[in-house]
């Protein structure tokens, strides 16, 4: 658990849950909720208008699943951006108990009853209450079935059944909601599986115990639907407990955050070039990184190295970080550890800093082995460590020093291809060339426009 919530694309999609959950939908956001929730409207509407049951509204019955409904909808488990609830233990009991071309619509507005305190608290925005009709669209598969089959009375005997009625349940969550985050952020339909996998995995575990409380339901009395609910609020209580955790992983997350910034800035208020420089180079690796596609852990690892890289240099005397001829041999080797006083400065400080003190250490080191600290080469250096090399090379040839004026960029990009193999994996020029390029033009651009 701890290591899924350190992860750094969960945390985004964390974060991002909480941030929209506090206010209304907007721009596409609004249009697709819109359009998801009046397909399901049509469709919740339709079914007990235009297909019969063969059984009758009871509505003590009606009221006490509601409320066991809303009950079991107050557990809820923070899944990504969205969550999820353990009302498999009631809506399968709906099934049976009800008209069961009447339970979508059911569902729908038990949704909204349970939802009621977050909306009075201020933890979900009243103006996001229509996106329950969105969320309600897994009860339209398994209610689909059993009116198909004619199995809307329970049995035993039927249970191939019920195995197809909980897979159309996941397969109709599933395909609205990869749609729905499709369409509004562009997750790409792997990514929705891997994070949404424990949600149904949940579902599949509670469903056996709501067809025992189905038969409960059928051969007793609705009452025995109230039977779930200590599970419901042990779940509760665990959706609690995850809740903190991930409130304490988000709170770690920002303070990691808040302290790279504030090492940023020490080295910034100690060499304003070096802190301006670092800046630089953390805009070029992000950029390098995305088109080479690393993951969001790499990603992270390459930001905070590119930022504190030459944090080590807080503990070279500014005699040899400010000396505007060349060093000797002496200072050469005292400017060399700053690679490894940075590493140990980061491993002090732990978690997500301690592992980009692996990229900052290897920072200088060269593709072909003959950079420092370790003389690591090629595959040996991490990629973060590549990026952060080749990005921080053409960042310095780029920026203007007291001892040397800026390099045209035509030029740093002859020295990037001519070093490549040698100081830079090539692999890593080859992705940034364009990116500066690009940028260069763009600068030449603005420029000739403001000529004009």
């Amino acid at each position: 658990m701890n290591s899924t919530l350190s992860s750094p694309e969960v945390e985004r999609l964390f974060a991002r849950g909480r941030e929209r959950a506090a206010m209304g939908a907007r721009g596409r956001e609004r249009l697709v909720e819109t359009l998801t929730a009046v397909g399901f409207l049509l469709v919740a509407v339709s079914l007990p208008l235009l297909v019969s049951s063969p059984s009758q509204l009871d509505i003590p019955t009606l009221l006490v699943l509601v409320a066991a409904y809303v009950i079991a909808c107050r557990a809820k488990f923070d899944i990504a951006d969205g969550y999820t609830v353990p009302t498999e233990l009631v809506l399968v009991p709906m099934l049976f108990a009800l008209p069961t071309p009447l339970v979508p619509l059911v569902v729908s507005v038990s949704w909204a009853l349970g939802r009621l305190i977050d909306y009075a608290t201020g933890e979900t925005s009243v103006r996001r209450a229509f996106h329950v009709f969105g969320d309600s669209w897994h009860a339209v598969g398994p209610a689909l079935v059993l009116i198909a089959m004619g199995d809307q009375a329970f049995g035993w005997d039927h249970w191939p059944v019920y195995l197809a009625a909980l897979a159309a349940q996941l397969l109709f969550d599933f395909a609205l909601n990869s749609v729905r985050m499709w369409a509004i952020d562009g997750t790409p339909v792997r990514d929705q599986l891997r994070l949404i996998a424990p949600v149904y995995g949940l579902d599949a575990a509670l469903a056996p115990i709501g067809l025992l409380a189905a038969y409960a339901v059928v051969e007793v009395g609705a009452w025995t639907c109230l039977l779930v609910l200590p599970l419901a609020a042990v779940l509760a209580v665990l959706s609690g407990e995850r809740r903190a955790r991930v409130d304490q992983a988000l709170e770690l997350s920002d303070a990691y955050q808040g302290t790279a910034m504030l090492l940023g800035d020490v080295v910034e208020a100690d060499d304003a070039y070096t802190g301006s420089h670092s800046r630089g180079v953390v805009e070029l690796s992000l950029a390098v990184s995305d088109a080479l596609g690393l993951d969001a852990t790499q990603r992270r690892n390459v930001e905070f190295g590119a930022l504190l890289h030459d944090i080590g240099k807080i503990a070279v005397p500014n005699e040899i970080i400010n000396k505007t001829g060349p060093l000797d041999d002496a200072e050469w080797e005292i400017m060399r550890q700053h690679t490894i006083e940075g590493e140990r400065m980061l491993q002090r400080v732990g978690g997500v800093l301690g592992e980009a003190g692996r990229i900052v250490r290897a920072s200088h080191e060269d593709f072909d082995g003959s950079g420092y600290p370790d003389g690591l080469a090629g595959e040996e250096i991490p990629i973060e460590a590549r990026i952060v090399t080749c990005c921080d090379a053409y960042s310095a040839m780029t920026t203007t020093r007291s001892y040397r004026r800026a390099m045209p960029v035509e030029r740093a990009i002859e020295e990037l291809r001519a070093c490549a193999g040698t100081q830079f994996d090539p692999r890593v020029v080859e992705t940034l060339i364009p990116l500066v390029e690009e940028d260069a033009a763009a600068e030449r651009l603005a420029l000739a426009s403001a000529a004009s």
